[in-house]
């Protein structure tokens, strides 16, 4: 067994088709400086906690630069859905901040294991978490929960 045919969300189809649109096709395609630039928000490592800072026009989402590149990686693809998707202070809202970190959680997962590139990969495979995390370049831990989302929204086989 390939890919199964597994039942997309909204958000996971809406990353998908941004990627597609933009011309992201392979993993190695997922520079985090190019996306960043793309969706016009400047990227900066600094030795301080993962945000994502906007002053009038001006965007810029920062990484901690005492972490690996992978855990980079992941604090990139959660700043950037603060950035795409959500707006207001989060310190003033404490029920939509919940919903917005979960939001948040599931973009980092579809943006950093897009469907369109990982439906190429043998989801059986006993090596597929270390693979996926090799070639995407993103942690263990991430790759185990996106395995784990697919898993649950496989869509059954129908027998006549």
């Amino acid at each position: 067994m390939g890919f199964p045919i597994y039942s997309t969300t909204i958000l996971e189809d809406l990353v998908t088709q941004w990627y597609i649109n933009h011309r992201y096709t392979k993993p190695e395609d997922l520079n985090i400086q190019d996306i960043g630039l793309e969706s016009q928000i400047f990227l900066r490592c600094k030795p301080m906690q993962a945000r994502f800072m906007k002053v009038g026009r001006f965007q810029e989402i920062i990484v901690d630069s005492r972490l690996p590149t992978i855990y980079q990686r992941e604090q990139f693809f959660h700043e950037l859905c603060h950035a795409l998707r959500h707006a207001g202070r989060q310190t003033m809202m404490p029920r939509a901040f919940e919903l917005q970190e979960r939001d948040a959680r599931h973009f980092t997962l579809y943006a950093s294991l897009p469907a369109h590139m990982i439906n190429e990969y043998t989801v059986t495979s006993p090596a597929i978490i270390d693979q996926w995390s090799r070639d995407f370049k993103i942690p263990r831990n991430l790759c185990i929960e996106r395995l784990e989302k697919i898993k649950g929204r496989i869509v059954p086989s129908i027998k006549i």
